[in-house]
C-alpha cells in the first residue's frame, strides 16, 4: 500500500489566514494535521503553527497508533498554546482546533485524534465510513435529534465551540478513535470548518466519487467553495490521504448537479 498526500488552504473572503496544515511520513507512517487558529489580530495563526509544530515533532519523535500517545500528544500542543499566550497581547485569548490522522501502512490502519471542528473523514468507495464528531454547541443539538446536520453547518451558532487548544487550565476535551482498517483505494480527508460548513457531508461525498485522484478531489473542492461560498466566507483547508496500489486503477463517477 501507497499513499498521496495533497492539499489546499486559502484564506476565503478573510483578510488573512488562519488555517495550517502539515504533514510528515517515514518508510511506514504517513501523518497529518489541519489546524484552524482563532483569536483574531495575527493570535490565531499562531495557535494553529504552535499545534502544527507541537503535534507534527512528537510524531516525528514516536510515531504510532497508540490511543494514549495520541491523546498525550494534543494534552502536550494545548499546554505550547498555552505557554505562548503567556505573551499576552494578541496572543492572550488564541485558540486552535486541530485533528490529526496517522496511516500505518504497513499494518493497514488508521487512527485520528482531534479538538473542536476541524474534521477527519474515511471515505471507501465513495462513501462515508467514519467521520469525527465536533465539539461544538450545534453538535450538542444534532445528538439530541433538536436539528439535522443540514441545519446544523447553516446554524447561526455554528462557530460556538465546546473544546479547542488553548485551555489556561487544561481543560480542553480531546476525542481519539480506536485504529480503523483501512484498504487500498480509500481516501482520508481532512478539512477546516470552512470546507463542510459550505459543501456538506454528502456534497463532499459525491465529489469523492467522481475524483480519480486526490488532485482532482482537492480541485475540485476547491472550485466548489468558490463558487458556492457567501462573501466574506472563512478560512478553508483540506488535506487528502488517497491510498493507492500501483497496480490498481479507478474510475470516477459521475459529479451530479
Amino acid at each position: 500500500m501507497d499513499i498521496e498526500i495533497v492539499s489546499v488552504s486559502k484564506q476565503g473572503g478573510r483578510s488573512y489566514n488562519e488555517d495550517v496544515f502539515g504533514q510528515w511520513s517515514d518508510d511506514r507512517f504517513a501523518a497529518c494535521i489541519v489546524a484552524d487558529g482563532a483569536g483574531g489580530h495575527g493570535g490565531g495563526d499562531v495557535a494553529a503553527d504552535v499545534t502544527r509544530s507541537s503535534v507534527l515533532g512528537a510524531v516525528a519523535a514516536s510515531p504510532g497508533l497508540d490511543r494514549g500517545r495520541l491523546r498525550r500528544l494534543l494534552q502536550q500542543a494545548n499546554r505550547d498554546v498555552v505557554a505562548r499566550q503567556a505573551e499576552g497581547g494578541r496572543l492572550a485569548d488564541m485558540r486552535s482546533t486541530v485533528v490529526l490522522a496517522i496511516v500505518d501502512l504497513e499494518a493497514c490502519a488508521l487512527a485520528w485524534a482531534h479538538a473542536g471542528d476541524s474534521r477527519a473523514y474515511l471515505f471507501r468507495d465513495g462513501e462515508q465510513v467514519a467521520r469525527t464528531i465536533d465539539h461544538s454547541l450545534v453538535q450538542q443539538l444534532v445528538n439530541g435529534g433538536m436539528i439535522d446536520e443540514e441545519r446544523a453547518r447553516l446554524h447561526p451558532q455554528r462557530n460556538l465551540l465546546l473544546s479547542a487548544l488553548g485551555a489556561p487550565d487544561g481543560d480542553v476535551e480531546i476525542d481519539v478513535s480506536d485504529p480503523l482498517p483501512v484498504r487500498v483505494g480509500d481516501v482520508v480527508l481532512l478539512c477546516s470548518d470552512g470546507v463542510w460548513e459550505v459543501l456538506g457531508d454528502q456534497r463532499l461525498g459525491e465529489i469523492v466519487r467522481a475524483s480519480l485522484d486526490p488532485h482532482q478531489l482537492i480541485d475540485r473542492i476547491d472550485a466548489e467553495i468558490r463558487l458556492s461560498a457567501p462573501p466574506g466566507h472563512d478560512n478553508y483547508t483540506a488535506v487528502a490521504m488517497w491510498l493507492h496500489s500501483d497496480e490498481e486503477t479507478t474510475q470516477p463517477l459521475p459529479l451530479g448537479p
